[in-house]
C-alpha cells in the first residue's frame, strides 16, 4: 500500500529512543521529511545520521525540553522555517509516573505538564498552519487510563484522550484528523530498565496479562502511527487505539 507520505512533513517529539525513534524511522522509510525533537542531542544526531544513511533526507534536529513554556513557539518557528509547513505531528514525549502513597502536588503537576499540557501547546501552535493547508494529522502516544495503582500519568492520559476527541470534532472540517495510541508493554528504556528490569518480571507479566504471549517491539506501534499520519487514513479520527497484545480487557 502506498501511504502517500512522500515529501509530507512530520514532527516527532520524544524521538531520541524507543517508540519515538521507531516512529521517526518508519515515517522516513515512507518518504516523509522529518523534524525530530528530544532533549538528548547525541541520540537525536545518531538517529538523524541513521535516517540519512538509509538514503532519506536528513531530519531537522530540534533540541528542546517540551515542558518549557517557550518551546511550542520555538518548535513552530523551527519547523515552519525549515519546511514551510507541518503536515503531521506525533506527540510522543511523556512518561509513566508511579507514586508512593498519594503523591505530592509537585509530582501530579509535573506529570500533567509533561504528558498533557506540553503536547497540547505544540499541537495548538501548529494547527493554524495545518488549517491553512487544509490537511493535518495529529497522533498522540499516550498510555493506559485504567488506574491499576496511583500513577500520576493516568490522569493526563485520560485528559489527552478527551482533548483529542474534542479537537477531532472541531478540526474535521479542515481536513485534520486527531487520534491517540495507547501502548501496552512495549520494549523501551522505561519498560526494560525501570518497570520490568529482569527477564523474570517480563515473563511473569506476559503470562498473566498478554494473550499474544510476548512484549511488543517499538515497530509494532510505529507502523500504526505512520498509517494514521497518512492521507489514506482520512476517515479515522477521534479514536483511542490500544496496541497492547490484547492486554486490555474491555471491549471498547
Amino acid at each position: 500500500m502506498d501511504l502517500e507520505l512522500k515529501d509530507r512533513v512530520a514532527l516527532v517529539t520524544g524521538a531520541s529512543a524507543g517508540l519515538g525513534r521507531a516512529i521517526a524511522a518508519e515515517l522516513a522509510a515512507e518518504g516523509a521529511r522529518l523534524a525530530i525533537l528530544a532533549r538528548r542531542a547525541a541520540l537525536l544526531e545518531s538517529l538523524a545520521d541513521e535516517i540519512a544513511a538509509s538514503g532519506a533526507e536528513r531530519p531537522l534536529v530540534i533540541l528542546a525540553d517540551i515542558t518549557e513554556a517557550a518551546t511550542a513557539e520555538r518548535v513552530r518557528e523551527a519547523v515552519l522555517g525549515g519546511f514551510g509547513r507541518c503536515d503531521c505531528l506525533v506527540n510522543n514525549a511523556g512518561g509513566s509516573r508511579p507514586q508512593q502513597g498519594l503523591g505530592a502536588d509537585e509530582a501530579w503537576e509535573e506529570a500533567m505538564m509533561l504528558n498533557f499540557t506540553a503536547g497540547r501547546r505544540i499541537a495548538h501552535a501548529l494547527i493554524p498552519a495545518m488549517q491553512a493547508n487544509r490537511f493535518g494529522r495529529i497522533v498522540n502516544i499516550t498510555g493506559q487510563d485504567e488506574p491499576h495503582n496511583i500513577n500520576a500519568a493516568n490522569a493526563p492520559n485520560g485528559a489527552v484522550h478527551i482533548w483529542a476527541k474534542a479537537l477531532s470534532r472541531a478540526l474535521g472540517p479542515d481536513g485534520i484528523t486527531v487520534n491517540s495510541i495507547a501502548p501496552g508493554r512495549i520494549h523501551s528504556e522505561q519498560i526494560d530498565q525501570r518497570v520490568m528490569p529482569t527477564e523474570e518480571s517480563r515473563r511473569a507479566w506476559v503470562e498473566a496479562n498478554v494473550p499474544v504471549g510476548y512484549i511488543g517491539e517499538p515497530r509494532d506501534l510505529a507502523v500504526l502511527a505512520t498509517f494514521l499520519c497518512s492521507p489514506v487514513a482520512r476517515y479515522i479520527t477521534g479514536q483511542v487505539i490500544h496496541v497492547d497484545g490484547g492486554t486490555r480487557r474491555f471491549s471498547h
